[in-house]
């Protein structure tokens, strides 16, 4: 169930307007074609306050970034970010992972990004976990050959479970960690994940390459 929206919500949406994507079906195939010499796609399964979407684009500059984020509360903040500090290469898309098929054609993205998503720890929701066998599917077809998917979680269980999905679905998992920042901080964070840090609980991440 969505929280409900803040009474601010749509003029807020609508002061981002020009960073999200209204129609994105009508983009399928054709994502690089909103960044100029664009050299890849990618996609974020989730994008909550943004903070790690600004962080990949502003190291990344000639790759497309898509966002897909189905809290509107959560986006808005991401889509001001992403305005304010005037980052070219991100899009956003108010919609979840289940859409896939239907925004990114076979073999267009290059990267997909999952960070803590929703655990649903009882056994009959394991299904709508983002790393369930139907999602892995929808992964594997809108990955190019190579593509990958870096996951990061701080559940245990969840990576456990993870991992052998990944396995299962043909994925070649490597870059496994179970304490991502025991020597230091590595790479970009996300919101909750600074939170995470510093309370002292482990990140756990791996990269799942499409064979």
């Amino acid at each position: 169930m969505r929280m409900r929206n803040k009474k601010n919500l749509i003029p807020r949406m609508e002061r981002c307007a020009a960073v999200q994507v209204f129609e994105p079906a009508a983009m399928r195939g054709q994502w690089a074609s909103l960044l100029p010499g664009c050299t890849e796609v990618r996609a974020e399964m989730g994008c909550g306050k943004g903070q790690f979407t600004a962080g990949v684009a502003q190291a990344s500059p000639s790759a497309l970034l898509v966002a897909l984020e189905k809290v509107p509360n959560a986006m808005v903040t991401a889509m001001e970010r992403v305005c304010r500090e005037e980052i070219p290469n991100v899009r956003f898309i108010d919609t979840d992972a289940a859409n896939l098929a239907d925004i990114f054609a076979p073999g267009e993205l290059a990267v997909i990004y999952i960070n803590f998503p929703d655990p649903w720890p009882r056994k009959k929701e394991a299904k709508h976990r983002l790393t369930a066998p139907k999602f892995l599917e929808l992964y594997k077809t809108a990955l190019r050959d190579g593509g990958r998917i870096e996951y990061k979680t701080d559940q245990p269980w969840l990576f456990d479970w993870t991992l052998e999905q990944l396995e299962a679905a043909g994925f070649a998992v490597g870059e496994v960690t179970r304490d991502l920042h025991a020597g230091g901080v590595q790479g970009i964070m996300t919101n909750y994940e600074a939170k995470f840090h510093e309370q002292g609980i482990p990140i756990h991440r791996c990269v799942a390459v499409k064979r």
